[in-house]
């Protein structure tokens, strides 16, 4: 049985979502095939604990990089919250660092009693005011087609200045922060944009500061916002939109084999009932992993690159009390960073480098539920209920390959006893039980990513990130989605411009593809 469509995308996570918006607007037959019994990939929301209704954003839980215009030219439902407090920072001498979203006296107090002087204060508000200049200038390019290295520089230099330009894309980061901060707090409050999903030390490569740039770059201002109901809530509006466009979604359906010719490209996928079934389209665009896209087509692939952050999710009856004395809603509104001095994090990356599991976990937390409640039932709100996230740094893959249950479990303890460090009351006994009276706390490795929504050794960017430009001549105008077959195109997170929750990797026909049926011209990021 062969069914006929102008596109058929492969997985449905949150770009191909976006992708086939994009195209059903524009009148295309598009098809989503999803393996999941649900859509959404990582952008998903979960009760994880019987008898709990608690909506954790399971994988991914918040938003930076998905452009306002996407949101707005989608007419999505979708609201996205503001947070007071950027992050929270307890010491081991019982300080802490508190860094407000809009910077006012409390954060230079803060920094004035960590560090004894105001120097890093001043770095850090020049620092960052350059940075969010160069985000004004550089988010805009991020729907464009891909500009020249030497013009990107331009923008940067011009948004900036030369020095910043070096320090951001020339010296690795660690390198460049060391130069700029004094304190081991600040250093590595700072250096941890740079580490989220990536695993370097930042002294000897530039890998680093891409992760880092994205960070800091989404909508011109690098705020992270918290998706109101929870990260299912992107997915859903996005789902949502796609059905109100006539966009047919298959879940339940596993794609086995995908052939390109000149004229078409056929998906042989099977379905729920376990039949084998062809989709014919003009084009196919993929939101798999490219490695999973390169076994599809025939093509061998070896690549090696692993994820490295283990995440814990819990809930909690109570959020646990602060050796430093800060209360737990504001310390826990925004990030709260645990064990990440740069002293630390250059330790664990060290220790991870050489296959063992580090003495000390750095980690960062998020209460949702300090900025939306709605993910929870009223009888939790009104017993005080919260979620917390975790997000463990330099727990690659590799740490878990010989036997992943055990070194879960190792590692749970691990962050666990890293947290009971700075906390009054034990998080044990801050965790809210289930119906069969279970701790509500659940582990996921890398392993557990990849087996469970697909992300190759748990990369959460499918593939290390890419600067944000064209690195050689070929690609100069080009979209960074291409393929080596003229009718298959990238849509996911391992596009040149892909990683995190943006739905910027999206894609439309060419206009000059209506008045022709030869292959598509143009894909991701063109606006009409």
């Amino acid at each position: 049985m062969t069914s006929e469509f102008d596109c058929v995308i492969l997985g449905g996570g949150h770009n191909g979502l976006t992708s086939a918006c994009y195209l059903a607007k524009n009148n295309k037959k598009v098809l989503i095939l999803e393996a999941l019994d649900q859509v959404g990939g990582a952008a998903v929301s979960i009760q994880a604990f019987k008898g709990k209704k608690a909506n954790l954003s399971r994988y991914s839980y918040l938003v930076s990089l998905m452009p306002q215009q996407i949101i707005d030219e989608l007419e999505l439902k979708l609201n996205l919250i503001s947070r007071s407090i950027g992050s929270y920072t307890p010491t081991k001498n019982n300080l802490g660092l508190l860094i407000e979203r809009n910077i006012g006296e409390k954060t230079k107090e803060s920094f004035l009693k960590l560090t004894g002087n105001d120097k890093d204060f001043k770095s850090w508000i020049d620092f960052y005011a350059k940075i969010e200049k160069i985000a004004q200038a550089i988010a805009p390019t991020l729907l464009k087609p891909l500009m020249s290295k030497e013009d990107f520089k331009k923008i940067v230099i011009r948004a900036s200045d030369e020095e910043t330009y070096k320090l951001l894309f020339e010296t690795p980061i660690t390198l460049a922060i060391e130069k700029l901060f004094e304190n081991d707090v600040v250093r590595g409050v700072v250096l941890t944009d740079a580490l989220i999903g990536t695993f370097t030390d930042g002294r000897k490569d530039l890998l680093g500061n891409i992760c880092f740039l994205y960070h800091l770059i989404g909508n011109g201002n690098g705020e992270w916002k918290v998706p109101e109901g929870g990260m299912g809530q992107v997915s859903n509006a996005l789902k949502e939109k796609a059905l109100e466009l006539g966009v047919e979604i298959r879940t339940n359906s596993k794609v086995i084999e995908v052939k390109s010719n000149e004229r078409n490209v056929k998906v042989h996928f099977i379905d729920k009932n376990n039949q084998q079934l062809t989709a014919q389209a003009d084009f196919v665009l993929s939101n798999l992993a490219p490695q999973v896209l390169n076994k599809l087509i025939g093509k061998s692939d070896h690549d090696q690159t692993q994820g490295c952050q283990v995440k814990i999710n819990m809930l909690l009856h109570k959020l646990p009390r602060l050796k430093t004395g800060e209360d737990p809603n504001v310390a826990f509104r925004g990030t709260l960073h645990v064990n990440e001095t740069l002293t630390e994090l250059d330790s664990s990356f060290t220790q991870a480098s050489n296959g063992l599991v580090p003495e000390v976990l750095p980690s960062e937390i998020y209460c949702h539920t300090l900025t939306d409640s709605s993910i929870l039932s009223k009888d939790l709100i009104d017993l005080g209920y919260h979620t917390i996230t975790l997000f463990g740094l330099n727990t690659p893959a590799s740490l878990f390959e010989k036997n992943n249950q055990i070194m879960r479990e190792k590692v749970k303890q691990k962050y666990l006893e890293g947290l009971n460090s700075f906390f009054v009351d034990k998080i044990e006994d801050c965790l809210a039980l289930d119906d069969d009276q279970n701790p509500c706390i659940e582990v996921k490795t890398p392993l557990d990513l990849e087996e469970s929504v697909f992300l190759p050794k748990g990369n959460i960017f499918h593939k290390p990130l890419q600067w944000p430009f064209a690195t050689s001549i070929d690609e100069v105008g080009k979209w960074g989605v291409e393929t080596e077959f003229a009718n298959v195109f990238i849509c996911g997170a391992g596009a040149k411009r892909g990683g995190g929750v943006s739905g910027i990797p999206r894609s439309e026909e060419h206009t000059s593809e209506l008045q022709s049926q030869s292959t598509i011209s143009y894909a991701v990021f063109c606006l009409k």
